[in-house]
């Protein structure tokens, strides 16, 4: 961590002035630290600010930033997340949209744990006996995974950012690449359109047309939304299994124990409102 506490900010006029000794000043910056990023700056195209970049510099939560995150219009709109990041990200030439997903999330985790520290007590409901029950998850604990473990699929890492996947029926190679924040929220815009008008969701095609860039080599967008559609589901499940492998992120599996029936296992820590909204 970076602590700017001792540094002031410039006078707006540069003609002296008389200065009250007796009266301590409150020009101050917030203290800020360097997030580690689970890609490690290895898939953001040259030109990037992130471009090879290990971390990323953000500052620490402000009141300004509860207000954006408990403002309703923002809330409503469904951009709070995105516009409070924004403004914890010190480099202002990084825009959140470009983020890929699992440093977007780094970024998140490691603001609520400066916000609100790094204890997280939500509600979860046990896979046994179904119960409701709140359980305290240690955020501290969380750790990366940098998308470099995947000897268990047919993968080839490509000189630009991308990977071929060799599929097991088929025998296509497809090409893939990772998912930004931009894409992230254009699916769930698209998943969130289609229950409005009623109609079946399109969640693992919609998907697999964002990540998919080219198979055997061609890159014909109707050739490729083809394929999506005919690829068979044993094909399908291994390249979103194989996607999985390749991204990096933050492994958010922790222990959790039942007090109604006992029930113990890893679960997923549940991203609820009580993760920037908590009652602290």
């Amino acid at each position: 961590m970076r602590d700017n506490s001792k540094r002031v900010s410039a006078a707006a006029d540069p003609a002296p002035t008389a200065v009250d000794e007796t009266r301590p000043s409150l020009d101050f910056s917030s203290p800020t630290e360097l997030v580690d990023l689970p890609s490690k700056g290895r898939f953001y195209p040259e030109g990037h600010p992130l471009h090879n970049a290990e971390t990323i510099e953000i500052k620490y939560m402000t009141a300004k930033d509860e207000d954006i995150l408990t403002s309703p219009s923002l809330l409503k709109k469904g951009i709070a997340i995105d516009r409070f990041l924004q403004n914890v990200i010190l480099d202002k030439r990084i825009r959140v949209s470009s983020l890929l997903s699992g440093d977007k999330n780094a970024i998140l985790v490691s603001s609520r744990i400066n916000g609100f520290g790094a204890e997280y007590t939500t509600k979860v409901t046990c896979p046994g006996c179904t119960t409701v029950s709140e359980n305290k998850f240690d955020l501290a604990e969380v750790m990366a995974y940098h998308g470099d473990s995947f000897e268990s699929h047919d993968i080839v890492p490509t000189d630009h950012g991308t990977f071929i996947v060799k599929l097991p029926r088929t025998k296509f190679e497809v090409e893939v690449r990772l998912l930004t924040s931009k894409d992230e929220n254009e699916l769930a815009a698209k998943m969130k359109a289609n229950k409005k008008r009623g109609h079946y969701e399109t969640n693992l095609t919609d998907q697999l047309r964002k990540i998919i860039i080219s198979v055997n080599g061609v890159d014909d967008l109707q050739t490729l939304s083809n394929v999506v559609n005919n690829l068979p589901a044993f094909d399908s499940r291994y390249l979103r299994a194989a996607y999985l492998k390749v991204v990096p992120g933050l492994d958010m599996t922790q222990h959790f124990a039942c007090p109604s029936c006992g029930f113990e296992k890893e679960v997923d820590i549940p991203l609820t409102v009580d993760f920037f909204w908590s009652k602290q």
